[in-house]
This record gives C-alpha cells, structure tokens and sequence, in this order.
C-alpha cells in the first residue's frame, strides 16, 4: 500500500510539472526551451563542456564575413572611382565686370525700365559706397529702418565723380549697378559730389579717397 502510494506520488509530481512546463509533443504550439527560464533548459555537462555555444561560436564567422564584404565594396569603389571621367566644370552664371576705357569696372545687377540716363539729367538715385577690401563707408540708405535720403544730381555737368558718372550714364531707373572706381576717377577734388552731409561719415570717406571705392547705385527717377 505505501509503495503504490509512493508510485502514486511520483507520477502525481510529474503529471503536475509537465502541466507548468508541457512537453514538446504534448502541445500543439509547442514552447522552445530558449523561452523559459535558464533554470529550465536542459543541457548536457559533456556537449556544454565540450563544444560553445552556436551564437558565440558564430561571432567570429560572421566578423569575418562582415569584413570580407567591406574590403570588397572598397575594392570595387576604387576601380570604379579610377575608371569614371570627372565631370566637367560648369561656371555660374553670374554678372560679369565690363571695363571702360577709363578704368571703372561696372557690373549690373538689375536692369530697368524706361529712358536710358544722358547728359543733362537730373538723377535721384541711392548708393552704397564701400572700400575695395568690402569695409563700410557710407550709405543713404539706413541699414536699421531702410529708410532713404536719396542723393539728386545733374548728370554731366562735372558735379559728380568722375567714375561715377560713367557708372550712372544710360541707367534706366529701377536699375542697379556695382561698380570699382580707381582714385584718380574717384574723389581727386572735394568739391565733388556726393558727399554726406555730416561731418563724420564725410571725413570717413576723404579718409579713402586715394584708394579704389566700391559703389553700389540704384537709380531711382529721371527728372
């Protein structure tokens, strides 16, 4: 009676653990040992002892595979990089300087509209003037607020600087012209215009008037 209690027993305990932890072919979605506990997963002393892991032992492999590939992906975009022709070099397309006669580089940036400026003309234009070197000189235009004190001349009637009379000389208005003026075109007498009004930015640009100067000019009317 004990024994076939005990009996009893055994197969109660194993009935009852392959109930939590069921056998492969007692289920029909079996569970893979990788997914319980490492308390659970069975493995054999003399297999762990003997032979590692299949993921550590495949590390090395696949390295090695990774770096093979690599050397030959380089390899090729090497020949290839050799064998291909460079392309061919395309410049912008941007203004050009044209030089005049007398030596004033003159670049347009924006044509207008309407009559071409001539001798005799009153213009009302803004300029920017900056040394060669692109330092800051003097503007009629507030760089803060953009508001504008445009300067009005007659064109061709010896007023003007001389470079910056052939830089206004057939400007349409609404135009805007970049022009290098060399000093002796530039301001050679100080009578010439234009010139701020304030003592300051005016005594600034005397101070570079035997040094090339940058305009930047926008005719604004032709009166």
């Amino acid at each position: 009676m004990e024994l076939r209690t005990s009996i009893a027993s055994v197969y109660t305990a194993r009935d009852d653990f392959f109930t939590y932890f069921p056998r492969k072919w007692d289920t029909q979605t079996p569970t893979p040992l990788r997914l319980l506990p490492n308390s659970y997963q069975l493995r054999c002393n003399c297999c762990s002892s003997s032979k590692p892991d299949a993921q550590e032992s495949s590390k090395p492999v696949l390295r090695r595979n990774v770096l093979s590939l690599m050397s030959t992906l380089l390899v090729t975009a090497a020949t290839s990089s050799a064998g291909a022709k460079m392309p061919a070099m395309v410049e912008p397309d941007l203004p050009r300087f044209r030089k005049t006669p007398n030596g004033v580089k003159i670049q347009e940036v924006t044509d207008g509209t309407g009559p071409e400026a001539k001798t005799g003309d009153i213009l009302e234009f803004d300029f920017v003037c900056r040394r060669s070197n692109g330092y800051f000189v003097y503007s009629t235009v507030d760089q803060f607020n953009d508001q504008s004190q445009p300067v009005v001349l007659p064109l061709g009637t010896g007023k003007i600087i001389p470079g910056l009379e052939e830089v206004l000389a057939g400007m349409r208005p609404g135009g805007k012209r970049r022009a290098l003026i060399p000093p002796e075109l530039g301001y050679v007498d100080q009578s010439f215009e234009p010139l701020p009004k304030e003592f300051g930015p005016r005594r600034a640009l005397m101070a570079h008037a035997k040094e090339p100067l940058v305009f930047e000019v926008q005719l604004l009317k032709i009166k």
